[in-house]
């Protein structure tokens, strides 16, 4: 049997922080492929990917995981009590940047497809996508695997991202869609001037302040079926001025919007335009808008997918899990353009922490519930 949990110890012992590999597909790599999985390297740009597959390529009955091995940086390494590569476990607990997220569920799925296919020899495919690239800008991760397999006829009839899904205790959460992501930069400008004589001058910063309300004050929606009430946060407003009696000439602010399926990022756009546009001409100032969108909006509808998840959890951690759309983004916002895609995974409460932890009974239990998943979609 392979043992998710030293599979875990031996990816936290590998430093892949965003961009770099650290070891861990190299790793991964050879495993898989001493498991039998035909394994393909898509690298791209300066981020290293992993394909691996067992089984026919193209099978009708294709499973895949996704998930990826980078992680975020250590912070203040002082500040950790465990090294934070050392993978060092104390009262069963194992601590290490990546425990939570998301190398152990990366080592759980991997430990249960080497381990199905080994004795139970499916009629089908498995597929793992692991990418080096979620915590970074994600361009060249999960999208290149997926151009990978665009490229070379390789397909996913359902996918699994690994990511940690539980807020507080395991088997209490599958994600069967997320909130799309955008931030929006204004840059206002004006004219300097004294400020004693605020009359020569087209002070930025009362347009700032009226635009920044005018977004935080309104109303996007009030929820979906499937998601909750779409949000809008002020996250910085800017001028570097340290003088008192100069009105300067520009100042900055930004917003971060998480939205529902009510909207999408090109209306969202529209919107911060046109607010800015009116700003600009009630203030007589310019204001340029700069719009990022990280990712839409979607949604996988509850049927067999989650449903095949949803029972295996509850099979093997006695919870009835709770179909969700909450929290940030993830590599599913990818994926679904592929296929049918849900995520299941540990619980998150420590990701990106000083001391990231995980209990290492969860591994074990997670590398059931896929275990569970597999047997049951290839039953």
């Amino acid at each position: 049997m392979t043992d998710p949990v030293q599979l875990t110890a031996d990816l936290i012992r590998c430093p892949s922080v965003t961009p770099e590999e650290g070891g861990a597909l190299v790793l991964l790599e050879s495993v898989l492929s001493d498991a039998g999985f035909d394994c393909t390297r898509v690298d791209r740009g300066s981020i290293c990917n992993l394909f691996a597959r067992w089984g026919q390529k193209g099978h009708a009955r294709s499973f895949g995981f996704n998930g990826h091995t980078d992680v975020v940086p250590v912070g203040d390494e002082v500040a950790w009590t465990m090294p934070p590569f050392g993978a060092e476990v104390r009262d069963g607990v194992m601590y290490g940047r990546g425990t939570t997220d998301m190398k152990s569920g990366v080592a759980a799925f991997a430990a249960a497809a080497m381990d199905f296919v080994r004795d139970t020899p499916p009629d089908g495919a498995i597929i793992l996508t692991i990418t080096g690239d979620e915590e970074g800008d994600a361009v060249d991760g999960t999208t290149a695997l997926l151009d990978y397999m665009y490229s070379a006829d390789e397909r996913m009839s359902v996918c699994l991202v690994g990511e940690p899904t539980c807020p507080n205790k395991m088997g209490e959460m599958i994600k069967i869609g997320r909130r799309g992501s955008m931030t929006a930069w204004f840059t206002v400008t004006g004219v300097q001037g004294h400020s004693a004589y605020p009359h020569r001058a087209k002070n930025p910063l009362p347009a700032i302040a009226r635009l920044m309300d005018r977004l935080a004050s309104h109303e996007l929606d009030q929820g979906t079926d499937h998601f909750d009430a779409s949000t809008l946060a002020v996250v910085t407003i800017d001028t570097g001025n340290a003088a008192t009696n100069v009105i300067p000439a520009q100042c900055s602010g930004a917003v971060n919007i998480r939205f529902n399926d009510l909207h999408s990022g090109a209306s969202l756009s529209d919107w911060l335009k046109s607010e800015a546009d009116q700003v600009s001409a009630e203030y007589g100032v310019e204001v340029d808008v700069k719009i990022k969108i990280s990712g839409e909006s979607f949604l996988t509808p509850p049927g067999a997918l989650s449903d095949l998840v949803a029972d295996a959890v509850e099979a093997e951690t006695g919870v009835t899990p709770e179909l969700s759309t909450t929290g940030g983004t993830s590599d599913a916002r990818f994926v679904k353009n592929h296929c049918p895609v849900v995520e299941f995974g540990l619980v998150g409460r420590t990701m990106h922490q000083v001391d990231e932890c995980v209990e290492v009974a969860q591994i074990e239990q997670l590398k059931a519930v896929y275990t569970r998943i597999l047997t049951d979609f290839f039953a």
